[in-house]
């Protein structure tokens, strides 16, 4: 027993350093985080994502939208009093929606599903459709 170890150990030794195979190492770096993830408490990233979180992320995206839409009128009735014409303020009421469902709709896409929705093609449009009705927005409110 002592001697096959012994031997086993210079066998290696004398092969210098060898590179791994790729799916192996792969393999291996793959589980390795994961054991890391799991130990700290780390939630994984998916690669595919579930109809359950997709219909939890809906639901979470309608709740918002019947808020935005209460905080359209709340903004609007606003403006009024401050004596801008209805049309602006109806405006500026649906473009301060636009903006907070590009938003909210980035925020819950990113939160349901990092891996597959935090990319640039999904959240450079978002993006600017935020600041243009932004700014849209603070334009139209203005008297």
């Amino acid at each position: 027993m002592a001697e096959s170890n012994s031997t086993e150990q210079n066998t290696t030794e004398n092969q210098g350093f060898v590179i791994p195979q790729a799916n192996e190492a792969t393999q291996q770096a793959t589980t390795a985080v994961t054991q890391t993830a799991q130990a700290v408490g780390i939630p994984t990233i998916q690669e595919q994502t579930g109809s359950r979180d997709l219909a939890i992320g809906g639901g979470i995206i309608v709740v918002l939208l019947i808020a935005f839409f209460f905080a359209k009128q709340g903004f609007t009735n606003s403006l009024v009093k401050k004596r801008v014409s209805p049309s602006k303020a109806s405006m500026a009421g649906w473009w301060l929606f636009i903006f907070l469902s590009a938003i909210a709709i980035g925020a819950v896409l990113a939160a349901v599903n990092p891996a597959k929705f935090l990319s640039l093609t999904i959240l450079a449009p978002l993006g600017v459709v935020a600041l243009v009705s932004a700014f849209l927005s603070f334009k139209s409110s203005q008297a």
